[in-house]
C-alpha cells in the first residue's frame, strides 16, 4: 500500500496515525468527511414549479402590474432562499419594461413576453416565460361612417362603427344599434340602415365592452322626399391605366326633372381586382373591363371602364460598387455638390467615411472620422454644404449625442463641435433644416426619453438647445421617436407606437416656431392588427412601429419597421431571416385630419428608408432589396397590385460584411445625374441607374 496521503486529505492528518493503520484510518476519515457533503447534496431543495401571480395577466396600456413568484418543491412546499428575477423579451422594449423585481410597465398595447428566472443554491435555475397582454383603455369615442348619409326610400346602406380609447388605441367593442325614428329609417343589429319614408332621424351606436359604459355616437340620416325618376353617371365610359384613380358622380332627378342633391349611393364594381370608396373614387389593379355601379335601393346606374396595363417597368443597371467588409453599413448622404458622399458604419464601426463619387463607376474613400459611437446611424449635411452632422448611438462611455464637422474641404471633414447634454442615451436620427425667418436648426431624436430636441446651430461651433417636445399620456420607458422629416415649417415625426405626429415648427398654422413646437395632428393606427402574421411567425414581443416619414405633395409616405421576435426554428444564416412592414400613403390635404388612402407592401421583405424624386419613390426594403416605384397622379389602394413597381435590385453578393444576403437600408438620389445611391447594411454601397424604358421595335 502507498504510504502517501491522498491529495484531498491534509498531510498533517496522515501523520497523526501509525503507518500500519494509516490506510484504514484515511478511508474512514474520507468517509466521515464525505458523508455530510452527500447528505447536504441529497438535502438540497429542488424547484419543481413556479407559482406566478397575478394569474390574470391582462393590463391597460399605460398602467403597471406587480408580479410575484413562489418557488415550490415537488410536494408543493414553498421554498425559501430563492432569488427571482424578471426580464422582458428584448424585442418588446419599445412597448414596455419590467424591472428585476417584477414591476411591469406597459406603455402601449402589445403582448409582453416576460422570462421569470428562479435560482437556489445547489440547484439548476428554473425558467418560465409568461405573456402579459396590454389592452386599450376604456372607450372614449366612436367613429362612424358614412358621414350623415342622404338616402332615398327603399335604399339600404351599412354603417360601421369603431371605438377608440382616450389615447387613440383601437378597441374591439361590440356595437348595439338603435334608430331614433324607426318609421323613417330602421337599423339592424349589424348596422344595416333601411330608408322607409322621407324625413330625418339618426341611428345611435353604443359600444358594449367589459370596460366600456355609456359611450355612444349619433349618425344623422336624411331620407329624401322626392322619388327617383332618372339616374345618370359621369363619366359614362372611361379609359385609363391600372392604378389611375377615376372619380364617378351620379346625377339623380325626380319626376319634374329637378336634381336631387347630396344622395349617398352604394358603390360596387365587377369583375376584377381593385377598390371603390364611398366618395365614388375607383382604382383598378388589373387590365381589363370593369363595370361600376351606383345603387339606390331598387334603382341603379352603371358605367364601364377599360383599363390598360400601367407599363412602368424599367431595367436597372449597376454603375458602381463600394463593398464594406469590416463593419455593417448604415446611412448614406450626398454633398450638395453631387461629387462627394458620406457613409456611416455600424456593428462597432465607430467610423464615418468620406467618399469621392465624381466618377460614380469608381467611388473611393478619401477620409474618415473616427468617433466613439459604435454606429453612425444618421448623417446629413447643412443646406449650404459647409457642415455636416452625424449621430452617436452606442458610445462605450455613454457619451452619445451628435458630432458636427466642417466641410471646408468636402473630401476631408473635420469635427468642430459635439452636443451631448440630455441625449447621452443615444440619438437615432437628426435633421438639419433652415428657415429664412429663423435660420438653421438641428432636430434630433432622444433614444432615452423619446423626446424631440431642437438645437440652434446658426453658430455650428456652439450648438445650443432651444426646445424639447414629447408626447403626453405615455410613460417615458415606452416612448420612441424614430425619425424626422421637415417641409415648409412642418415637422413629420415618426413616433413608433404613437404613429405619425405633425408639429408646427415655423409654418405658422398653429403659431409654432423652432423654439416653440406645437402639435398640429396625429395619425395613429393598429400595429397589432396590421402585423398579426408576424406574431404568428415569430411569437409575441416582435418589433413594429412607425419608422420613417416623407412629405411629398399632399401625401406623407410612412414606413413601418417590422421584425419578428425570432427567426424560423432551426435556422442560423442571415438569409433565413426576414423583415416585414408596410409603406402607408397618408393624405394630408387636410392637415388637421390625416387619413390613409394607399399602401405598398413587398411580397417578401420589409420597408425601411425612402426617398422621393419626381414621380418616383425609392426604397430600401431590407431583405427585399432596392425598390423603386411610380407614384404619379392620385394614389389609392394597393400600389404593388396596380403594377406601379418600376424596378427591383437584389443587393446581395459575396463581397460584403455578410455574404449573399441583402439588407437594403435606404437610398439617396443624386439630382446631378439621377443615380440612386443605395446603402446596404450587410455589404456597403451600390450606385444604380434606372434605365430608360426599352423602345419597342416596330416590324413593318
Amino acid at each position: 500500500m502507498s504510504t502517501h496521503a491522498p491529495p484531498h486529505v491534509p498531510l498533517a492528518l496522515s501523520r497523526a496515525f501509525p503507518p500500519m493503520n494509516r490506510s484504514l484510518t484515511i478511508a474512514a476519515t474520507v468517509l466521515a468527511l464525505a458523508t455530510p457533503l452527500a447528505a447536504s447534496a441529497q438535502a438540497a431543495p429542488k424547484i419543481a414549479r413556479l407559482v406566478i401571480t397575478p394569474a390574470s395577466r391582462t393590463m391597460v396600456a399605460g398602467d403597471t402590474m406587480r408580479l410575484s413568484t413562489e418557488a415550490r418543491d415537488a410536494q408543493g412546499n414553498v421554498l425559501t432562499g430563492v432569488t427571482v428575477r424578471y426580464r422582458l423579451g428584448g424585442s418588446a422594449r419599445f412597448e414596455g419594461r419590467v424591472d428585476s423585481l417584477g414591476l411591469v410597465t406597459a406603455s402601449s398595447t402589445a403582448i409582453l413576453p416576460v422570462t421569470v428566472t428562479a435560482t437556489i443554491p445547489g440547484a439548476a435555475p428554473t425558467f418560465e416565460v409568461i405573456e402579459i397582454t396590454a389592452v386599450p383603455g376604456p372607450a372614449a369615442r366612436i367613429e362612424l361612417s358614412p358621414a350623415a348619409p342622404r338616402l332615398v326610400v327603399g335604399q339600404r346602406v351599412r354603417a360601421t362603427a369603431r371605438a377608440y380609447s382616450a389615447s387613440g388605441d383601437v378597441r374591439s367593442d361590440r356595437m348595439t344599434w338603435k334608430s331614433e325614428n324607426p318609421a323613417v329609417a330602421s337599423v339592424s343589429a349589424t348596422g344595416l340602415i333601411t330608408a322607409l319614408k322621407s324625413g330625418t332621424t339618426a341611428v345611435v351606436a353604443t359600444a358594449v365592452g367589459a370596460t366600456t359604459t355609456g359611450i355612444s355616437q349619433r349618425l344623422p340620416i336624411t331620407v329624401a322626399a322626392a322619388a327617383l325618376s332618372s339616374l345618370t353617371m359621369a363619366p359614362a365610359h372611361a379609359e385609363a391605366r391600372t392604378g389611375d384613380v377615376l372619380r364617378f358622380a351620379v346625377n339623380a332627378k325626380d319626376a319634374t326633372g329637378k336634381t336631387i342633391t347630396g344622395l349617398t349611393p352604394t358603390w360596387s364594381f365587377s369583375p376584377g381586382q381593385g377598390q371603390i370608396d364611398a366618395d365614388g373614387a375607383f382604382v383598378g389593379y388589373e387590365p381589363g373591363e370593369y363595370t361600376v355601379t351606383a345603387s339606390f335601393g331598387a334603382r341603379s346606374v352603371e358605367s364601364t371602364i377599360t383599363l390598360a396595363p400601367r407599363d412602368v417597368r424599367r431595367p436597372l443597371s449597376l454603375v458602381g460598387r463600394l463593398p464594406r467588409t469590416r463593419f455593417t453599413t448604415e446611412e448614406v448622404w450626398l454633398h450638395p455638390d453631387g461629387k462627394h458622399a458620406y457613409l456611416g458604419s455600424g456593428g462597432g464601426g465607430d467610423v464615418l467615411y468620406a467618399l469621392d463619387i465624381s466618377n460614380p463607376a469608381n467611388p473611393r474613400v478619401t477620409d474618415s472620422i473616427v468617433s466613439n459611437t459604435r454606429r453612425v446611424n444618421d448623417v446629413m449635411t447643412f443646406p449650404d454644404g459647409k457642415f455636416l452632422v452625424f449621430t452617436r448611438e452606442g458610445a462605450s462611455d455613454r457619451k452619445n449625442g451628435i458630432v458636427i464637422a466642417s466641410l471646408e474641404d468636402p473630401a476631408h471633414p473635420k469635427p468642430i463641435a459635439e452636443f451631448t447634454d440630455g441625449v447621452t442615451g443615444g440619438v437615432h436620427s437628426a435633421f438639419v433644416y433652415k428657415q429664412e425667418k429663423y435660420g438653421t436648426f438641428i432636430f434630433l431624436t432622444n433614444d432615452g426619453t423619446g423626446a424631440l430636441h431642437i438645437l440652434d446651430v446658426n453658430d455650428p461651433y456652439h450648438p445650443k438647445e432651444v426646445a424639447r417636445w414629447k408626447t403626453e399620456g405615455r410613460p417615458d420607458v415606452g416612448r420612441s421617436l424614430h425619425d424626422i422629416d421637415l417641409r415648409d415649417g412642418l415637422l413629420y415625426a415618426s413616433y413608433w407606437n404613437d404613429g405619425l405626429i405633425v408639429l408646427d415648427v415655423g409654418n405658422g398654422i398653429k403659431g409654432g416656431s423652432p423654439s416653440n413646437p406645437v402639435k398640429v395632428s396625429q395619425f395613429k393606427y393598429d400595429l397589432n392588427a396590421m402585423y398579426k402574421q408576424v406574431e404568428v411567425d415569430g411569437g409575441p414581443g416582435f418589433i413594429r412601429g412607425t419608422h420613417t416619414a416623407w412629405r411629398h405633395k399632399n401625401y406623407v409616405f410612412i414606413a413601418d419597421e417590422v421584425f419578428p421576435a425570432s427567426g424560423p426554428k432551426g435556422t442560423k444564416d442571415a438569409s433565413a431571416g426576414r423583415a416585414y412592414g408596410r409603406l402607408q400613403v397618408v393624405d394630408v390635404s387636410d392637415i388637421a385630419n390625416p387619413k390613409v388612402v394607399a399602401f405598398y407592401e413587398p411580397e417578401h421583405g420589409g420597408v425601411h428608408n425612402v426617398w422621393v424624386a419626381g414621380d418616383s419613390l425609392y426604397m430600401g426594403a431590407y431583405n427585399a432589396g432596392f425598390r423603386v416605384f411610380d407614384i404619379s397622379g392620385e394614389l389609392r389602394g394597393d400600389l404593388r397590385a396596380q403594377g406601379r413597381e418600376i424596378g427591383h435590385l437584389n443587393t446581395a453578393d459575396m463581397d460584403g460584411y455578410v455574404k449573399n444576403a441583402a439588407m437594403t437600408w435606404g437610398v439617396v438620389v443624386n439630382p446631378k445625374d439621377g443615380l440612386a445611391y443605395v446603402n446596404d447594411d450587410n455589404n456597403g454601397l451600390w450606385i444604380v441607374r434606372i434605365e430608360p424604358k426599352p423602345v419597342k421595335k416596330v416590324i413593318p
